[in-house]
């Protein structure tokens, strides 16, 4: 009885055991951004919250790691992209969006805290802090470089996301980023051959079908942030943009719609 017994228990700590295997050989999808992939989730929400509802997670993990009022600057700056490489792993893959916040002068004002140089150039400025601190500030795309160069040491897969549009309509279209932030992402993500999703585009394509009024009821609070529903329609174009790019291997993890 005691062999029948032990036999069971040893088929027991073995099939646990593979099964802790298999949940740490599972993949995991990191997305790093600002408020617009993660928000409050009350009356505000980023997409990266909704994403969830398209992926397998039997397949894949998903760890939204965006935080609010970031820019590529000070999510770097403040420890955020090192704390997410000490957990990734060869065989992960790392979605960023980026360009909200970038947009003020780099100084030591409070105005100036997150503010980058614009373009993908290797110029740079040299802060002094008040308390001595020295900062050196690089280009948009000389902070992106650094999250796919990172992603690409560590084994993971980085792919580069243009920005969501806002609520800024001209002659009944929407304002898109592709003479800007859109178009400096792009430039880096084929500079350094990774995949590039114009979520920027994909989006700004509903809006502009949709129209300035049905659009209005995504924004309740400003023209930035989304509601629940706005979110879900930018995590929709996400995997819009990965269903366009046979070569994303993000594909395999996605459900079956």
């Amino acid at each position: 009885m005691n062999k029948k017994w032990n036999l069971l228990l040893s088929l027991l700590v073995v099939f646990c055991s593979s099964f802790v295997l298999l949940q740490n050989d599972k993949p995991t999808l990191y997305i790093i951004g600002d408020s617009t992939v993660r928000n409050s989730n009350k009356e505000q929400w980023g997409w990266g919250t909704l994403i969830t509802d398209f992926f397998d997670s039997n397949k894949i993990a998903i760890s939204n790691q965006a935080m609010a009022g970031r820019s590529t600057r000070t999510f770097i700056k403040e420890g955020r992209w090192d704390k997410v490489l000490s957990t990734m792993k060869k065989g992960d893959y790392v979605m960023m969006q980026f360009g909200h916040n970038e947009g003020s002068k780099p100084d030591t004002t409070r105005g100036g805290y997150r503010g980058v140089l614009k373009g993908t150039g290797e110029d740079s400025v040299q802060l002094t802090w008040p308390n001595g601190t020295l900062e050196t500030v690089h280009s948009y795309g000389w902070y992106l470089k650094k999250f796919i160069r990172d992603a690409k040491a560590k084994g993971a897969t980085p792919i580069v996301l243009s920005m969501i549009p806002r609520n800024q309509f001209n002659e009944g279209k929407v304002r898109r980023a592709d003479k800007d932030y859109g178009r400096w992402a792009k430039e880096v993500a084929d500079a350094e051959g990774v995949i590039f999703i114009d979520l920027n585009a994909i989006t700004a394509d509903k809006y502009d079908a949709w129209g300035p009024e049905k659009v209005k009821e995504f924004f309740p609070g400003d023209h930035t942030h989304t509601n629940k529903e706005g979110a879900r329609v930018n995590a929709a174009s996400v995997v819009d943009g990965i269903k366009l790019n046979p070569a994303n291997l993000l594909n395999q993890y996605l459900l079956k719609q």
